[in-house]
């Protein structure tokens, strides 16, 4: 580990987050054919009036310039029985842009972004800004609409790994 009397490394920064809880979702941007996803754990309510959201998005993936285009991306908070869509949309076995859509139901509200249609929550945004930070772009979203399926029920991110949350 590092102290502080020199720089954090990357790897220890890594572990460290790692020791953090996160919520798992999902964004999704496009349409049809020209369309991507990943996985965050870093989505959070930017304001409540009006609504909004921020995730943190890396520049070097491939729904990065998606958002960008389209102007719109939807956030769809997982559920234990989604383990499988975020393995798909983490990248597991090389599955890219529309393939990760396969082997789940998904459906659009206001702006045409795919929205999970058993997501615990799905927020369905258009895009405000995107700040450039290191890595990543701060994505700022306006909430257009949302739908909720609270089962009581969460998958979260822990230690390097996908793990469910039961109330």
């Amino acid at each position: 580990m590092s102290t502080a009397e020199g720089p954090v490394s990357v790897a220890d920064f890594r572990a460290a987050m790692r020791l953090i809880v996160g919520n798992v979702s999902v964004i999704t941007a496009g349409v049809g054919d020209d369309r991507s996803g990943l996985v965050v754990i870093s989505v959070v309510s930017l304001s409540a009036e009006p609504p909004k959201v921020i995730a943190c998005v890396n520049r070097s993936s491939s729904t990065w310039p998606i958002i960008e285009r389209y102007r719109h991306f939807g956030v769809n908070s997982l559920g234990p029985q989604h383990q499988r869509v975020a393995e798909r949309f983490s990248g597991f076995g090389g599955v890219k842009g529309k393939d990760r859509y396969e082997g789940a139901e998904w459906t659009t509200l206001k702006t045409g972004a795919s929205l999970l249609a058993d997501a615990v929550a799905a927020f369905d945004c258009s895009l405000d800004e995107m700040i450039d930070r290191g890595t990543h772009s701060i994505v700022i979203g306006s909430v257009e609409a949302v739908r909720t399926q609270d089962a009581g029920k969460a998958l979260i991110y822990w230690r390097g790994g996908y793990r469910p949350l039961e109330a």
